[in-house]
């Protein structure tokens, strides 16, 4: 695999996790408004990682930060 390559993939997937971000912050904000359930809320987190072929070790997606509070490192 060529340097060229390597980026081609590093960009491609920055896009993804721009995407899945994007997607994940409207999903959440149907949460909070009780629009969607949590149950509907991680069918579309998993639909989506898929979609994006996001890992499960990327940084921006831990569900549980989302939805417990007391799951995170800052005191609210």
């Amino acid at each position: 695999m060529t340097d060229l390559e390597v980026a081609v993939m590093a960009n491609e997937q920055m896009q993804n996790e721009k995407l899945f971000q994007g997607t994940m912050l409207m999903a959440k904000n149907l949460l909070k408004q009780g629009i969607i359930s949590d149950e509907e809320y991680e069918q579309i987190d998993t639909m989506f990682r898929q979609k994006y072929a996001i890992s499960l070790s990327t940084l921006f997606t831990d569900i549980r930060l989302i939805k417990y509070a007391d799951h995170g490192n800052m005191s609210h």
